[in-house]
């Protein structure tokens, strides 16, 4: 029996309570969640995870990816990158590799973290299909659901699954004349293009009910992909994407019906000012269940710092709802990333899903300690409440002052030290 059938006769489950604890809620309360849809826990009976709770109510997760490229494919790097995004500090993990041998990366991937892992089943079918028939349009349906399946029996958690894409979609992208940035989904591109090629409806979209079958089994939960998200500012909230996710939303609502835990993906690029209404729009097309915001890149012209785009996008999109974020590292857009990539993409968001904390969940007590701290020169207990407190203490000793009670920004003439000397404005 899953989750979703366990919360709605009432009965708590060890994974609603041990993500209660986590997040200082009450396990009814998870359990309310589970039962309503609001709320996700990733399980598998396949493999022991570290339970991540995603959802209305609940810490704004971060989400970090690894794998291969067609270029590089170095699994030892993957494994490392993997452990690297865990030390850091990521909720969750996307193996997403697209060259090697995939059962073998996968399997490495996963038995490296306790994390929840996740997979998109549709690029090793169609990759799959090029390698075995000469072309990705030659992919089978069976093929693309065995290969979900046998992710699925790997102990993959949860599955970004294109359900969305169908013949309805690509109507609305042809009437609205294309986009400035094209379709930058992988799993998109591939989905359209074996519809096309076929003159067939996807059939992730079409045979729904098996793929659901599948997933509830293997107790995976399900991410409702978003392969029509606007790849340039310019792009964004137009009639493709919402008409995805329109159909997604319908989708997500049977697929918790049938028991399968449920998110909903959101678009990549968004400028500032369509942040709140991508949001607002998602949540309520789809009854509040947790979104998952990819980035967003908030513009376009800034390739080597889209981690820094992107937490910016991230930082407002927690505030406004979004419940997951998949984090950008330095190197979208120009390359594989690297180990310090993927550090450097994970503190990035983690920063912009506390920011988003501190006005959607009024979690401010770590602010305000920090603040507290650093008034009173207690570097120590600064550390203590960082983010990433190793980048902390490793800039503070490089550089470290003649006198241990300041920094070298300030040095004699720190405004702190100056200040409690004579007068005491302790609150």
């Amino acid at each position: 029996m899953g989750l979703i059938e366990d919360a709605r006769a009432g009965r708590l489950t060890p994974e609603m309570e041990i993500v209660a604890d986590m997040e200082g809620k009450t396990p009814e309360f998870i359990r309310r969640g589970i039962a309503s849809g609001t709320i996700v826990i990733p399980v598998s009976p396949y493999r022991d995870v570290r339970f991540c709770g995603i959802g209305k109510g609940l810490k704004t997760k971060v989400n970090a990816t690894v794998g291969t490229s067609s270029d590089i494919v170095d699994v030892e790097m993957e494994v490392a990158k993997a452990r690297a995004a865990e030390e850091a500090g990521a909720d969750t993990l996307m193996e997403l590799s697209t060259g090697g041998d995939f059962y073998d990366i996968r399997r490495r991937v996963i038995d490296s973290t306790h994390l929840s892992v996740g997979s998109v089943p549709l690029y090793q079918a169609f990759i799959e299909a090029i390698r075995k028939y000469g072309a990705g349009v030659d992919m089978t349906e069976d093929d693309l659901f065995r290969i979900t399946e046998d992710q699925a029996k790997l102990g993959t958690n949860f599955m970004a699954i294109h359900t969305g894409i169908n013949r309805i979609c690509i109507e609305r992208m042809k009437r609205q004349g294309g986009r400035f940035g094209g379709l930058c989904s992988r799993g998109g591109a591939f989905m359209v293009a074996w519809m096309l090629h076929h003159d067939k409806e996807n059939p992730l979209y079409s045979d729904f009910d098996y793929l659901l079958e599948i997933l509830k089994e293997h107790e995976v939960t399900l991410s409702m992909g978003n392969g029509f998200r606007a790849g340039a500012v310019h792009d964004a909230t137009d009639r493709a994407q919402i008409q995805e996710l329109i159909i997604n939303s319908e989708l997500s609502d049977k697929a918790h019906d049938f028991g399968v835990q449920t998110i909903v993906e959101g678009p990549g690029h968004i400028p500032i000012d369509e942040i709140e209404a991508n949001v607002k729009v998602m949540k309520r097309l789809s009854g509040e269940k947790p979104f998952y915001m990819l980035g967003p890149l908030v513009t376009d012209v800034a390739p080597g710092r889209d981690h820094i785009v992107a937490a910016i996008g991230a930082s407002l999109s927690s505030a406004y709802g979004a419940d997951f974020i998949c984090y950008v590292t330095p190197a979208e857009h120009l390359a594989l990333p690297n180990v310090e990539d993927v550090r450097e993409g994970v503190m990035a968001s983690r920063i912009a899903a506390h920011v988003g904390d501190m006005i959607k969940n009024g979690s401010r007590d770590q602010d305000l300690a920090m603040g507290r701290a650093r008034r009173d020169l207690l570097w120590a207990e600064q550390f203590d409440l960082a983010l990433d407190p190793e980048t902390a203490k490793k800039m503070r000793s490089e550089r470290a002052p003649a006198d241990s009670q300041v920094c070298t920004m300030c040095g004699d003439f720190c405004a702190h030290k100056i200040v409690a000397e004579n007068l005491d404005i302790r609150k």
